[in-house]
């Protein structure tokens, strides 16, 4: 059977499962697998870029945020360099935060934080990965079920084990699933590093 929509992989998991009473729980299975997979999954398609003007210190973060990948000032491309919230409380005590064009950032509080203060307007770019458009009856498919139904599959019947105390079928479904992600992690560098290679940059002091 074909898992193209939302209504086939509720049909899947079901026959996979053998059950014909878990109607109302198999969409909790898919919600639980979802949540999993944005926690483990990075590749290409969940890259997302977006422009803001930024003029304070904190700035809000995409409602769809899930991790940075860079972020630069379109004037003069100047990259920002991420630090830690230890090492921006730090900056800040020894310039006696002072304010200027932003050169660094941090992720403080669900917030874009970054330093010196911005003592003018300036448009940030920021590329980073975006959460899943998760499934539903309204959203029937997105680029997982698309290209790697497995995922989805397996991911939801790992989710299934618990609520079944089917302690036998949970490692069976989490090698599967795991190998899913793996395959699907792997097939991101690939395609955006495998035919270049990655060269080892040298720093000189």
């Amino acid at each position: 059977m074909a898992i193209t929509t939302y209504s086939e992989l509720k049909t899947s998991i079901a026959d996979f499962l053998n059950r014909d009473d878990l109607t109302s729980v198999i969409p909790d299975f898919i919600t639980l697998s979802e949540a999993q997979m944005q926690r483990e999954l990075r590749h290409y398609s969940m890259e997302k870029r977006s422009t803001a003007e930024i003029d304070s210190r904190y700035s809000e973060l995409p409602s769809d945020f899930i991790e940075p990948i860079r972020m630069h000032l379109q004037e003069q491309s100047t990259r920002l360099e991420l630090i830690t919230i230890d090492d921006m409380l730090e900056l800040r005590d020894n310039t006696n935060d002072s304010t200027g064009r932003p050169t660094s950032y941090a992720i403080t509080g669900g917030s874009i934080e970054v330093y010196p203060t911005p003592d003018a307007a300036y448009n940030l770019e920021m590329l980073y990965y975006a959460t899943i458009d998760k499934l539903s009856d309204a959203n029937t498919s997105n680029w997982i079920l698309a290209s790697h139904p497995d995922a989805y599959l397996y991911g939801a019947l790992l989710q299934s084990a618990p609520y079944l105390k089917d302690d036998n079928r949970m490692q069976v479904w989490t090698m599967l699933y795991a190998g899913a992600i793996s395959a699907i992690n792997e097939s991101s560098r690939k395609a955006k590093y495998g035919g270049s290679g990655l060269r080892l940059k040298i720093r000189s002091y």
